[in-house]
């Protein structure tokens, strides 16, 4: 198996999702019979963020770019961000990579496309939603993306950064997180939903979301999992 390595921190409970279900995964495709090398490179998260808000996105990359150099020079064969929001500065970083960088964007637009929806609904954290570095390569493949009502923007935000970035689960949360995404279905029409932040599928799932999710982290996690046991 190849060695790979992630860029983790934004935050952690998405990390530990990774790091758990690749060891899994990886484990069953052997038969049981090995686990994956790995390293971690974790960001501030609060760090991060403020680049992000402050649009300081050369500043960004140039920190992210540095833990990915100590992430191929420890010898990952494979780098990836376990955050959607950092890939508003993936195609800063792509070309200074030298190993294959797999993309949360491109890893849900295929799914979209190849699940054959023609609208969808994008949740994320207000950049997420409002940037379009996740809508374009989805809108590309001929997929149109829909967010929700600037109101609704605000509460989705809200819920990401001040409880799911902490692991903290509140149903009445998950309840207005199904709500908002029923809105979307009733006004918009969208056929699915991409849950475009990895710690929403902490709080959505396929037996609580009103339209079939794209969860990010597992289509992710499962595309790492099958190039790294190639």
């Amino acid at each position: 198996m190849k060695k790979i390595g992630l860029i983790g921190g934004t935050g952690p409970e998405s990390t530990l999702v990774y790091y758990k279900e690749i060891n899994t995964i990886c484990n069953k495709k052997c038969g049981g019979a090995a686990f994956p090398e790995m390293s971690v490179e974790s960001l501030n998260l609060f760090k991060a963020l403020e680049l992000v808000q402050n649009n300081k996105l050369d500043e960004l990359a140039d920190y992210i770019a540095g833990k990915i150099d100590n992430l191929v020079r420890g010898g990952a064969e494979i780098v990836a961000l376990t955050a959607a929001t950092m890939h508003v500065v993936y195609g800063k970083l792509k070309p200074k990579v030298s190993v294959p960088f797999i993309s949360i964007p491109e890893t849900v637009a295929e799914e979209a496309a190849a699940r054959g929806y023609k609208k969808i609904g994008l949740l994320g954290t207000i950049f997420t939603m409002e940037q379009d570095y996740l809508k374009k390569p989805v809108e590309m493949r001929g997929v149109q993306v829909a967010v929700p009502s600037t109101e609704d923007r605000k509460t989705v935000n809200s819920i990401i950064g001040g409880e799911l970035e902490f692991g903290v689960v509140k149903p009445e949360s998950v309840e207005k997180l199904a709500g908002i995404i029923s809105r979307m279905k009733a006004e918009a029409g969208i056929e699915a939903v991409i849950l475009g932040c990895t710690e929403l599928p902490l709080a959505l799932n396929e037996k609580n979301c009103p339209v079939p999710p794209l969860d990010i982290m597992q289509l992710h996690i499962e595309k790492l999992c099958n190039l790294i046991s190639e």
